[in-house]
């Protein structure tokens, strides 16, 4: 494998296993698409990434200040970006000196041109069938040719993978973290109802109503109430549903 091919599959390697933005450790998917992309792909000398995010959009980028322009591109609603995103699709290389262009992307055009760059094309982070995770914008003084976009859009769909795998393990988390809830509750529940079938003589559906009953009445929730009467920090004492005798 020659040293280019090896810096690829370093590449698609570093972005399987990185850490999904927003989180403490490791680069970030985002960060480590932006520097391979620049560092990759000929033509393009400084990459931009925006992703989705719940509070608006998350950015990184090659270096601060294209990082920046991108930022700042999101709330104008400019740059190629920006129209990748919004359509789901490439958006072709553009030379932004191109009037037609300035009068598109007139803070984006005058920004990137502040950095030295005059082309500019954007490639869909892709996580078919679902619309795209965000986009890849490359930017460089020169047009990249089919096979620095050839490349840039795998580039950008390994990334777009590695994003959805991580929310779905935070999904999963989420998920495994409710159902563990769930279980614990409706244990503490069955031993209450255990303690007070024993303690009241009653048959554990009436039990079960004695402590709802209360959970209802004091506006607890029933696992809470459950744990207390497990704990013995609440005794019920004879407190059964009407029409309920104790047998004799």
């Amino acid at each position: 494998m020659t040293a280019p091919e090896q810096r690829i599959a370093d590449a698609f390697v570093s972005l399987a296993g990185a850490r999904p933005p927003g989180t403490a450790e490791g680069a970030g998917v985002l960060g480590l698409l932006a520097r391979h992309s620049a560092g990759l792909l000929d033509g393009c000398t400084a990459a931009a990434v925006r992703a989705r995010a719940p509070d608006g959009v998350e950015a990184a980028g090659s270096e601060p200040a294209v990082c920046r322009l991108e930022l700042a591109a999101a709330g104008w609603q400019e740059g190629p970006g920006h129209d990748c995103e919004t359509t789901d699709s490439p958006v072709r290389p553009t030379d932004l000196t191109a009037p037609v262009v300035r009068a598109r992307w007139p803070r984006y055009a005058a920004g990137a041109a502040a950095l030295g760059h005059r082309w500019a094309t954007a490639l869909p982070l892709r996580t078919e069938p679902e619309p795209s995770a965000g986009a890849l914008t490359l930017l460089g003084p020169a047009r990249p040719g089919p096979g620095a976009l050839a490349l840039g859009q795998s580039l950008a769909d390994a990334a777009a993978l590695s994003l959805e795998h991580g929310r779905r393990l935070r999904a999963n988390s989420v998920l495994v973290g409710q159902l563990e809830q769930a279980l614990a509750s409706r244990v503490f529940i069955e031993q209450a109802k255990g303690v007070l079938s024993v303690r009241l003589a009653l048959p554990p559906d009436l039990a079960f109503t004695v402590l709802r009953d209360h959970a209802r009445a004091t506006r607890r929730r029933l696992k809470d109430v459950a744990q207390d009467v497990v704990s013995g920090r609440l005794t019920l004492g004879e407190e059964k549903p009407a029409g309920h005798r104790r047998p004799s």
